[in-house]
């Protein structure tokens, strides 16, 4: 049996690989626009839970711009949940997404299952209307409201 890199080698485009790498480095090598504070119309595109850089769990959600100036371009949504502020306001965040299950926390293994649940339940389902505004008290954090909800 082939090793596990002789598999990606034969399962992955590498010349394709290396040329978008190249187009990447030469078109401004991964820098990312920062996307300004308002309201957008997004979609969730990555749902999930996992480990912040200091180690903490945390909820990371993705949103996606549909439309605009910045369509295309991601917010990125992260709230550690070691707290019970912090598990309270990303309790809140995954309710207002609106899929229709029941959202609590039993412990880490059911949390990860119930978000797991709820991308499958919203994916190609519903889009989102996203205040993205500035935290009055921290101007280095940002607040995020879901406004509306559109089924798809």
């Amino acid at each position: 049996m082939a090793n596990i890199w002789e598999k990606f080698d034969k399962n992955i485009d590498v010349e394709g690989l290396k040329k978008d790498a190249a187009e990447a480095a030469t078109n401004g090598g991964g820098d990312f626009k920062e996307v300004p504070h308002g309201e957008y119309e997004v979609k969730v595109e990555k749902l999930e839970l996992k480990e912040s850089k200091k180690g903490d769990p945390m909820l990371s959600i993705w949103f996606k711009i549909l439309s605009g100036e910045c369509k295309g371009s991601l917010i990125f949504y992260n709230q550690v949940v070691s707290t019970g502020f912090g598990l309270h306001k990303a309790n809140e965040m995954l309710r207002s997404l609106d899929s229709g299950g029941d959202v609590k926390f039993e412990n880490f293994k059911q949390y990860n299952e119930l978000l797991m649940d709820i991308s499958e339940s919203i994916d190609e389902n519903l889009e989102y209307q996203l205040s993205y505004t500035a935290n009055k008290k921290n101007s280095n954090f940002s607040e995020y409201e879901i406004k509306d909800v559109f089924e798809v």
